[in-house]
């Protein structure tokens, strides 16, 4: 047997390799605690995100029904009118005093309800302007709920890329993408 068949470490080596492990444990521990924590945010983010987007459609789709409503409205006024005009016209074709009475009376009758559908058709289109607006102010937090969401999931993946390569220096990326990501956040809630 040679020498040179065992290596047998000196004391001083193996206090080294034992402190180096330790390091890697530590580190490994930290960043797993950061993503667990990482990942608890990104999922309430998540969740608001959604749920800011599902309110949205909602009164958008409420929006758009009372618009239906409105434009059936609009197209009975237009009914209305021509049933007037008729009614006018043959008023003023009508030979007989009664005859012509009866289309007047018909016109004002078909007037009188026109104004009506015109008071429904006008307050469904407020209606519908008013969901419109509140479903733009329910979507505008999504928008950088979502940038918040995309820098969280960034830091994740940082921090593993981090424990993977052992290069701590990567902890600064992490750090940075966190913060960007909860200052996105925090942004869209004081915008709403």
């Amino acid at each position: 047997m040679d020498d040179d068949d065992y290596e047998v470490p000196s004391p001083h080596e193996h206090a080294l390799e034992e402190a180096a492990e330790r390091e890697r444990d530590g580190l490994a521990q930290k960043v797993a605690l950061m993503t667990a924590i990482l990942s608890t945010v990104g999922a309430l983010i998540n969740y608001q995100s959604g749920n800011a987007q599902t309110e949205a459609m909602f009164l958008k789709n409420e929006s758009i029904l009372k618009q239906a409503q409105a434009s059936d409205q609009w197209a009975y006024y237009q009914a209305k009118s021509t049933k007037a005009h008729i009614a006018g016209v043959a008023a003023a074709l009508a030979a007989e005093p009664a005859q012509r009475q009866r289309f007047v009376d018909e016109r004002d009758k078909e007037d009188r309800a026109r104004i009506g559908v015109q008071r429904t058709a006008e307050k469904l289109q407020e209606e519908s302007r008013r969901l419109a607006a509140e479903s733009d102010a329910k979507l505008r937090p999504h928008e950088r709920l979502a940038l918040a969401l995309s820098c969280v999931q960034i830091a994740v993946a940082l921090a593993a890329i981090t424990v993977l390569t052992r290069r701590r220096w990567l902890l600064w990326g992490v750090g940075l993408a966190a913060v960007a990501g909860f200052g996105a956040a925090a942004s869209a809630f004081l915008v709403s």
